[in-house]
C-alpha cells in the first residue's frame, strides 16, 4: 500500500536518509512531522550511527525546524550501554569506535583499554580512524577468550553524493581474521533497539509505525517487533529493490508527506 489510510499513536522515524540527508530536511519531512505532531502523535527518533551523542542529534534537528526532546531520540550507543550493563557489568572494553562511543561508554562505568591481555569485550563500530593496530588488538583480545558485539550493522552511512563505509566493514575485518562471528549486534534491526525504542513510546507495537530508508534494518526491525513498516524512498532504496527483497514493507513512501492519510492531511 502506497499510502496508510490510518493515524497512528506512535511513529518512529530513522534520520539519515528519511528525515534529513547532510545539513538539510528532506522533501515534506519537516511538515510531516509537524503535522503528526499536530494531530497528537508520539514522534521519537532513531539512528545507529553511533558517531555522536543523542545531544547532537537534538541540537540538529532543532536548527532544522524540528525541536524534539532528548528523551526521544534512541542511538545505538545507548541500546549498547544498557546491553552491556545488563549482561556484562564492569566489563573492560576495547572499542573500534569514534570518541562520541569511547565517551559514552566510560560514562556509563565501563573501563576502556587498549590491551588485549585486559580487554574483556571487543566492540565493533563505525570507525572513520580504523587502522591495523586496532584490527591487531582485536584479533589478539578475542582469540584470547574476550566476547564480541556490536553497535550496529550497516554497510554504509549515507551523505550528501553518496556514502561512508560503517559499521559492517569493520564487523567483517574482525570476523575474517579471527574466524569468531559477532555475538550481538545491538542496532537496528535487533530486539534490543526495538524495545528500547517501544519502551520509550509507551505504546503497543500495533499502535506505532517505523519509517526509514532501509529493508533490511528500518523495515526488519519494524516488522519483527510487530509495528507497522514504511520505506522512505528518499534514500538507500529504491522501487526496484522494494521489488526485489522478500522484506515486505507495510507501506511504499514516496515522500514522508505520504504518511498522513488523505483524511488527516488537511485541516487544523
Amino acid at each position: 500500500m502506497a499510502r496508510p489510510d490510518r493515524l497512528y499513536r506512535g511513529y518512529v522515524f530513522d534520520l539519515d536518509g528519511t528525515v534529513y540527508l547532510g545539513d538539510h530536511l528532506l522533501p515534506t519531512a519537516g511538515e510531516t512531522i509537524a503535522r503528526l505532531r499536530a494531530l497528537g502523535c508520539r514522534t521519537v527518533f532513531l539512528s545507529n550511527n553511533p558517531t555522536h551523542p543523542p545531544e547532537d542529534y537534538a541540537a540538529k534537528l532543532m536548527r532544522l525546524g524540528l525541536p524534539t526532546p532528548l528523551d526521544d531520540i534512541l542511538v545505538s550507543t545507548q541500546v549498547l550501554v544498557r546491553f552491556l550493563q545488563e549482561l556484562m557489568p564492569g566489563a573492560r572494553l576495547f572499542v573500534i569506535g569514534e570518541a562520541p562511543l569511547v565517551r559514552a561508554l566510560a560514562a556509563a562505568g565501563f573501563e576502556v583499554v587498549d590491551d588485549a591481555a585486559r580487554t574483556d569485550v571487543v566492540i565493533a563500530s563505525f570507525d572513520r580512524t580504523f587502522a591495523y593496530p586496532k584490527l591487531q588488538v582485536a584479533f589478539d583480545a578475542i582469540r584470547a577468550g574476550a566476547r564480541f558485539f556490536a553497535t550496529n550493522g550497516d554497510r554504509y552511512c549515507p551523505v550528501p553524493g553518496g556514502g561512508e563505509p560503517d559499521a559492517a566493514a569493520v564487523i567483517a575485518a574482525v570476523e575474517a581474521c579471527t574466524g569468531v562471528a559477532c555475538e550481538a549486534i545491538v542496532g537496528k534491526p535487533s530486539r534490543h533497539t526495538s524495545d528500547a525504542v517501544l519502551e520509550m513510546l509507551g505504546l503497543p507495537p500495533g499502535d506505532c509505525l517505523m519509517t526509514g530508508d532501509r529493508l533490511e534494518t528500518d523495515v526488519r526491525m519494524g516488522l519483527e517487533a510487530g509495528m507497522a513498516a514504511a520505506i522512505a524512498l528518499t534514500g538507500a532504496t529504491t522501487e526496484e529493490m522494494v521489488a526485489a527483497s522478500p522484506i515486505r514493507p507495510t507501506y511504499v513512501l514516496h515522500r514522508l508527506a505520504d504518511l498522513v492519510p488523505a483524511s488527516a492531511a488537511a485541516g487544523g
